[in-house]
């Protein structure tokens, strides 16, 4: 569904992604992994046409060289941000029926008659992430994890046909973070394609179908997450081994990451 060929960016002199190869089939959950600096953030902002890159994007065999961010967004490619920004005047039901929202005169017109504002769309989305119960919520009452699972709501809402999620689980307890997998396992499940950037081994390992890893703005693997466990070049960009130590590492045990002060498996 979504594929890029020898996507490459670079700011000033300095690359910052070198001919990278990816594809996301339908209904996939596809992470993206890497240390810090790989260039995984910025993958997502070319994906999404806020970094001008070299190379192709397709979605749905549609490339997407020169479109905008907002004419990306109305072909389906939405994404959500590192940092949550709520409508904090709004209850989360209304921040999700915003998001949902397509400013046009015939929308205006449909509603104006119909009466509908969409508020059963909304309870479908707040089902699927276990949010129902917040739908009258005021966001200023959430913890952390249920803020990042609004943003994820508001990104559903639009219906898109990719959601690129960047790092999601950042900030979240280790409850938080599992309650998090099991949501988008859910939505992968009920058929929407992601593609999933996090530092969170523990997470990304659990849910994803496949997995490509960056290092220095490279692709060095791709793989089931159970290969990319005890691939020794994912090991070595991890930890920092020699060669000789990646062997020991990868016969001995799985793949253990060490990122950000947290030790996931």
């Amino acid at each position: 569904m979504l594929q890029t060929s020898g996507l490459s960016v670079s700011y000033g002199g300095v690359a910052a992604l070198r001919d990278v190869d990816l594809d996301v089939g339908e209904g996939r959950l596809v992470g993206l992994i890497g240390p810090n600096g790989a260039g995984k953030t910025t993958f997502i902002d070319a994906l999404t046409g806020f970094a001008a890159y070299r190379g192709a994007v397709t979605l749905d065999g549609r490339d997407l060289r020169g479109m905008t961010p907002h004419e990306r967004f109305r072909l389906g490619l939405a994404r959500t941000w590192q940092t949550t920004e709520l409508f904090d005047d709004l209850t989360v039901g209304e921040n999700i029926a915003v998001a949902r929202h397509r400013l046009s005169l015939p929308n205006a017109v449909k509603e104006i008659i119909t009466g509908s504002s969409g508020s059963g769309m909304v309870d479908g989305v707040l089902d699927l992430l276990g949010l129902r119960w917040a739908r009258d919520a005021m966001p200023g009452d959430l913890s952390e994890g249920q803020r990042k699972l609004v943003g994820v709501a508001r990104a559903v809402a639009s219906q898109p046909r990719l959601l690129c999620l960047d790092e999601p689980a950042a900030g979240l307890d280790t409850h938080e973070s599992t309650q998090l997998g099991e949501r988008l396992r859910a939505l992968a499940d009920a058929g929407t394609s992601m593609l999933l950037v996090d530092h969170d081994m523990g997470l990304v390992l659990g849910v994803c179908d496949w997995l490509f890893v960056l290092e220095f703005g490279e692709l060095i693997a791709s793989g089931a997450p159970a290969e990319i466990r005890r691939d020794p070049r994912v090991v070595r960009a991890y930890l920092g081994l020699e060669d000789d130590e990646v062997v020991g590492k990868t016969r001995n045990a799985e793949f253990v990451v060490a990122c950000d002060g947290t030790e996931n498996s």
